[in-house]
């Protein structure tokens, strides 16, 4: 049977975003999800199973999306949200649609959607030989806190680093997603889930410039990044993440700070 012009549609922008995202379709006054997404959601959102032809689905109501995106994201689901670009009165043909932005547990910005006494952290942890850098980044406050280790006890100050900040969401170089411990401490201790990436995907003068312009050019923090690259990384994939999933160019993130030793406390990470 050959696909209505809708469906290819859906189709084409459900390849855009990541796998295991839930494509939320803005059809007129719902948000609909289609085969596969609408089985999982279905039970998440409490949303009646249905069919269209062969197809499965199931819709929310646009004027109460954020209470679904809540339940999604409980879940530690990311939602893709897919809306009209164009009135449909002047439309011709079918109506233009666009992801218009990604939400994943670590990128949430509605309040009602957060705990407000705590903070929702983005973490990106690269490691090398060389060393490690770490960022956490709460894109609702704009905080941005960064750690580096050069040497010495690499992989017990990234645990702890994890365990004081207890994101919400963690991002992985291949060198830190095959250290067991690391790995391990993510799933089983803080109970989310973390994407790996490879820093051969990245330009490091692109990385660079996207740092720099929202520390302001800052002398004395461009020279905290140009000796350490795993910091470098770390941060400026975070950034370039975030602003794929925000589709905005972050104004709210226009300054860091580095981790300074004396305001945390160690944790025991062997005691509950």
């Amino acid at each position: 049977m050959a696909l209505s012009p809708m469906m290819r549609q859906y189709l084409a922008l459900k390849r855009e975003i990541p796998e295991g995202a839930i494509l939320m379709f803005r059809l007129g006054d719902f948000y609909e999800m289609f085969g596969e997404d609408a089985v999982v959601a279905s039970p998440i959102l409490g949303a009646t199973l249905t069919r269209r032809g062969t197809q499965q689905m199931c819709g929310v109501p646009y004027h109460a999306l954020n209470s679904y995106l809540a339940k999604l994201i409980r879940a530690g689901k990311t939602a893709a949200l897919c809306d009209q670009v164009e009135d449909p009165k002047t439309a011709k043909g079918l109506v233009r649609r666009e992801i218009t932005r990604i939400v994943t547990p670590g990128t949430v910005i509605e309040s009602n959607m957060l705990d407000e006494s705590k903070n929702n952290y983005l973490a990106s942890v690269f490691i090398t030989d060389k060393g490690c850098g770490m960022s956490f980044i709460d894109i609702s406050t704009g905080e941005v806190h960064l750690d580096s280790v050069s040497e010495g006890e690499t992989i017990n100050h990234v645990l702890n680093r994890l365990g004081t900040y207890s994101p919400s969401e963690v991002i992985l170089n291949k060198y830190a997603a095959s250290v067991k411990s690391v790995a391990d401490f993510i799933k089983n201790r803080l109970s989310v889930d973390f994407q790996v990436v490879s820093e051969k995907n990245y330009n490091i003068d692109e990385l660079k410039s996207e740092i720099f312009a929202h520390i302001q050019n800052n002398e004395e923090k461009i020279n905290e990044f140009n000796k350490n690259e795993a910091l470098l990384y770390s941060f400026g994939v975070a950034l370039l993440y975030l602003k794929g999933v925000q589709k905005n160019n972050l104004e709210n993130i226009n300054d860091v700070d580095f981790y300074n030793e004396k305001s945390f406390l160690t944790l025991d990470l062997t005691a509950r």
